[in-house]
């Protein structure tokens, strides 16, 4: 499991009109069943995990090019197609409530894929895992409000979803492949793109295994003790070698779910991100006490990059990369070529591909 990429895009309202979705969905169906009759399951999952293939979809289906709303009204046509089609993938959840039904949708369909049982509860135990990852062990700024499960009858799996935060009015796009599985927690973020850094706390980076080891140390000492702690903290100087923005410790802590926690005794960082309860201000206050008490730092590092799919003419933040580009733009072309869509739907779609007009 790794994720291979993050988008940052302008939070937008709305949705797609009737008459745009209808041509999404069906130039959308001719691109996904050309790329898995050709290339095959794992190579669509490949492609749908690249942040920037997906955008590119996005902008020859017509949709927006950058704009919050492609990663929700792409998902929906990529469920639509998926379960109109047999082409051996499922796509589970979505926005808002739909997230909240993952876990089922995931049983329903993976037995329609003759998955078994053991199979089915690993894609929710990944579904549940990669979105606390993104919503609490890397604390950007972002919460998340879209998750997309899609898993094959192989029963590899990818995770695209997306948080926003409203005050800044941007939103994240999280992407996760399960090829080369490396772990939930050991820099999992792999070619993150985003248009700016954040102040991050990343839990989820190598170089925070300390510090999450000291924060299962933490609950197995039990509340009384992280309490007096984090009092102790809050009352008396802290240490010298921490900035302040670094210290800010969450107002409200969920005692509970640090007793429930103690009573379950995780034995890995893992199990209790999947406690019932264990959130972003928990993780926070835990990550910070082992940090001053135990100086066990976590890291700072935003795992996010540019969002520059190929570089910039000017070689900021890197050189033109035109070769990717040709590449990327070759991938696309071969799907329209081969779909079977009317001359004109194709002669479209290549315009739109190339930047043309009519």
């Amino acid at each position: 499991m790794r994720i291979v990429g993050e988008a940052e895009l302008p939070l937008h309202e709305g949705k797609a009109p009737p008459w745009l979705y209808s041509r999404m969905k069906a130039l959308g169906r001719e691109i996904i069943r050309t790329i898995v009759n050709e290339f095959g399951r794992r190579e669509f999952l490949l492609r749908i995990s690249d942040p920037y293939w997906f955008q590119s979809l996005g902008c020859v289906l017509g949709y927006d090019w950058h704009s919050s709303g492609v990663t929700t009204v792409l998902t929906a046509v990529i469920r639509e197609v998926l379960d109109e089609e047999d082409l051996g993938i499922a796509l589970c959840g979505g926005k808002g409530k739909r997230a909240l039904e993952t876990p089922d949708e995931i049983e329903r369909k993976g037995e329609a894929l003759s998955l078994g049982y053991q199979s089915i509860e690993e894609l929710k135990r990944v579904s549940r895992l990669a979105a606390k990852v993104d919503n609490a062990a890397v604390q950007d700024g972002h919460t998340i409000y879209h998750h997309a499960l899609l898993f094959t009858e192989d029963g590899e799996w990818a995770v695209i979803q997306q948080g926003m935060n409203v005050e800044k009015r941007t939103a994240r796009r999280y992407h996760w492949i399960s090829q080369n599985i490396r772990g939930f927690l050991m820099d999992p973020h792999y070619g993150v793109i985003a248009e700016s850094r954040e102040e991050v706390l990343n839990l989820a980076a190598g170089e925070s295994e300390e510090n999450r080891r000291a924060s299962l140390d933490l609950i197995r000492e039990g509340r009384s003790k992280l309490e007096g702690l984090i009092e102790e903290m809050r009352a008396g100087p802290l240490s010298p070698y921490l900035g302040v923005r670094c210290l800010k410790m969450p107002l409200r802590i969920d005692w509970k779910a640090v007793e429930v926690a103690n009573q379950m005794d995780p034995r890995d960082y893992e199990e209790l991100l999947l406690i019932r309860g264990i959130g972003p201000s928990l993780l926070r206050a835990l990550s910070l006490v082992a940090e001053v008490i135990y100086d066990a730092p976590a890291s700072r590092r935003d795992p996010a990059r540019y969002s520059f799919a190929f570089g910039g003419k000017d070689g900021v933040p890197f050189p033109v990369r035109p070769k990717l580009m040709d590449r990327a733009a070759e991938v696309l072309r071969s799907g329209i070529i081969q779909s079977r869509l009317s001359d004109y739907e194709k002669r479209e779609a290549l315009l739109r591909l190339s930047g043309g007009s009519r």
